[in-house]
């Protein structure tokens, strides 16, 4: 493969604080930053484990990409249909079990309402989020079961 057809992303963190008082006692709170967006991400662990529930943490980062990487692609295979699609709402929600090691989200389920405008059948709108999906650089990437179960409004 040519290196002009390899795309590369980067991203860091930056944490400080000291974990000398114990795994109860340290600060979870840290920077994500992805290059070269300029505005970092404040970051913390699950509540769960100690974390701060007014930051995102990685679990969620994980399934937000999955959601926007759908979105994404749906809006480019409708577009090259020429499906006038006016609007994207999806709750997305991941799993992960407590009892299942190694410790992973095991499914993500996209649920996303699609506002289409008239004159196109449910069963090929279907057809294009199956397309996008198949498409999805993210889900193809993951080994967690990802699903997508639209909804339609015309």
């Amino acid at each position: 493969m040519a290196e002009d057809d390899v795309h590369r992303y980067r991203a860091g963190c930056h944490w400080e604080g000291s974990t000398g008082a114990g795994y109860e006692s340290y600060d979870r709170a840290h920077r994500g930053v992805v290059v070269p967006a300029v505005n970092p991400i404040d970051l913390s662990s699950d509540p769960t484990f100690l974390g701060d529930p007014q930051r995102c943490n990685p679990e969620q980062l994980l399934v937000l990409a999955a959601s926007s990487c759908q979105l994404l692609s749906f809006l480019a295979v409708a577009a090259r249909a020429r499906i006038d699609i006016r609007g994207y709402d999806d709750e997305a929600e991941g799993v992960m079990p407590g009892n299942v090691k190694p410790a992973r989200l095991t499914a993500i389920r996209l649920r996303p309402t699609i506002t289409v405008g008239s004159g196109h059948s449910r069963e090929r709108l279907a057809r294009l989020v199956e397309v996008a999906h198949r498409e999805c650089y993210i889900a193809n990437s993951l080994t967690c079961e990802v699903t997508v179960e639209p909804t339609f409004r015309c």
